[in-house]
């Protein structure tokens, strides 16, 4: 069995892994299972007042978990895969424990394969948050994770060292960049751009 595999099934089973991205080292469970949610935030030890985006491999599966506007579908379009989080409105599906009770979601998909392989895997969409302990630095390389996460975790996926810069967080709808991380100044010419677009 790969290692991917592996780390799909324990996703599966509600078990918690943790996988490289082309930012940085992301924590991993069932992003619709309120349960597998609940321990991301126990692990990291993170307020549940601060949501926690979702990872699938592609914008089109994206779409069966959220319900983007066509201003949002062209900015997916344009910049996933990609170090980019987008916030988009929820469907159903998605527990309030992982979006804080908002309205919307953060969906990332990861320009990274090792990631992407994972998400196709685990066939559901996959909690995108960095393998750290809340308020400590971000996880580039495995030799920098923390032994408390390193026992929450059922796998580990090694991809070596990522570029280490976070994602940006934006609503392509408001154009508001809620955090500047990698390729922010594409990203904010692109939502200049399409200011007027309907």
């Amino acid at each position: 069995m790969s290692d991917v595999v592996r780390a799909a099934r324990a996703i599966e089973a509600g078990d918690l892994v943790v996988y490289p991205t082309e930012t940085v080292y992301g924590m991993g469970a069932n992003a619709v299972d309120a349960d597998a949610v609940e321990r991301v935030f126990d692990a990291k030890g993170r307020d549940r007042d601060k949501p926690v985006s979702l990872g699938v491999p592609s914008v089109e599966r994206a779409t069966e978990y959220v319900d983007p506007t066509d201003r949002e579908l062209a900015f997916m379009r344009e910049f996933l895969p990609g170090p980019v989080t987008v916030v988009v409105q929820r469907r159903e599906v998605v527990p309030d424990v992982l979006t804080a009770g908002r309205e919307k979601v953060g969906v990332r998909v990861p320009d990274h394969d090792l990631a992407l392989d994972l998400f196709e895997a685990a066939e559901t969409p996959v909690t995108a948050t960095s393998a750290n302990l809340s308020g400590t630095g971000s996880v580039r390389e495995l030799s920098e994770l923390s032994d408390e996460v390193r026992e929450r975790v059922s796998a580990v996926l090694d991809g070596g060292r990522t570029e280490g810069m976070e994602s940006t967080v934006v609503d392509a709808e408001s154009g508001e960049i809620h955090r500047r991380g990698a390729m922010a100044d594409e990203i904010g010419a692109w939502l200049s751009e399409h200011a007027d677009a309907e």
